[in-house]
């Protein structure tokens, strides 16, 4: 398929098939499953998906892609494709009651805001495979007490199991990236091992705990969680944010968002 990548897309196409071959490997697509895949570009992948799974839902946010790869695919299998952008995109509504496993080469410039949609829709996903830039994936897996861990390493490790599966150097796209890249699987937890009682004042919780990396907690989250709570909790407010657990994350969240509303 013959495409001029667009940088307003943050289009770079994967080519290797090697790599290609390993990312599919590491996916497993069985007939049956339903599969979405974000962003199919020229449809490297996505012909291999089909070849497998023999059908796919593909969201693809250039119009000028559609066609061609409605073309590439037609003898392979059933393909879908939502001309839409995966921002604005619900992928809980394709298949009411069914989990989806979703796949994507994620366009750098808007990863993060994807991931964060994605978490909210985990509740239909079984599991997400993602090309993501490699120092991304580095602080989605980060522990406590490192220099990368931060809210997205809290807020992807609260719903999900983290495992980053290899590296994707920059030859292997078209064009060629200024960035390494990892394959990374994401599998939401089901149950939470820490139930969140109310995940929007979590986020606002940990977004305020990390605005400024420096301070203290108790300077930090001053107007989410008073000296009671962190007392009632066992967490030292003198820490910094880098040094909590996901669970005292948690914690801490569920104890606060049942007070902050009363007189």
């Amino acid at each position: 398929m013959q495409h001029r990548p667009r940088k307003r897309f943050g289009q770079n196409f994967l080519h290797d098939p090697g790599i290609i071959g390993r990312i599919v490997s590491a996916i497993g697509p069985r007939p049956g499953e339903r599969l979405l895949e974000i962003g199919p570009g020229r449809g490297a992948i996505t012909t291999e998906l089909l070849k497998t799974a023999g059908r796919l839902d593909v969201v693809e946010l250039d119009r000028d892609l559609v066609a061609p790869l409605a073309r590439l695919c037609s003898d392979l299998g059933q393909l879908t494709i939502h001309n839409a952008d995966a921002l604005r995109f619900d992928p809980c509504t394709l298949y009411p009651g069914e989990r989806l496993r979703l796949v994507g080469n994620l366009p750098y410039n808007v990863s993060t805001p994807l991931l964060f949609r994605f978490l909210d829709q985990a509740e239909c996903i079984r599991d997400m495979h993602l090309m993501l830039q490699k120092e991304v994936v580095a602080r989605i897996a980060a522990m406590p007490g490192s220099k990368t861990y931060g809210r997205l390493s809290v807020m992807v490790q609260v719903y999900c199991k983290v495992e980053p599966l290899f590296h994707i150097g920059p030859e292997s796209f078209r064009p060629i990236p200024k960035v390494d890249s990892t394959f990374l699987r994401l599998s939401p937890r089901r149950p939470l091992p820490v139930p969140v009682q109310d995940p929007p004042f979590l986020s606002q919780l940990v977004a305020a705990a990390f605005a400024q990396r420096r301070k203290t907690l108790r300077n930090s989250l001053k107007a989410q969680v008073s000296a009671d709570q962190f007392q009632m909790q066992g967490i030292d407010p003198g820490q910094r944010a880098e040094d909590l657990s996901l669970e005292a994350f948690v914690r801490l969240a569920n104890a606060a968002c049942k007070t902050r509303d009363l007189p």
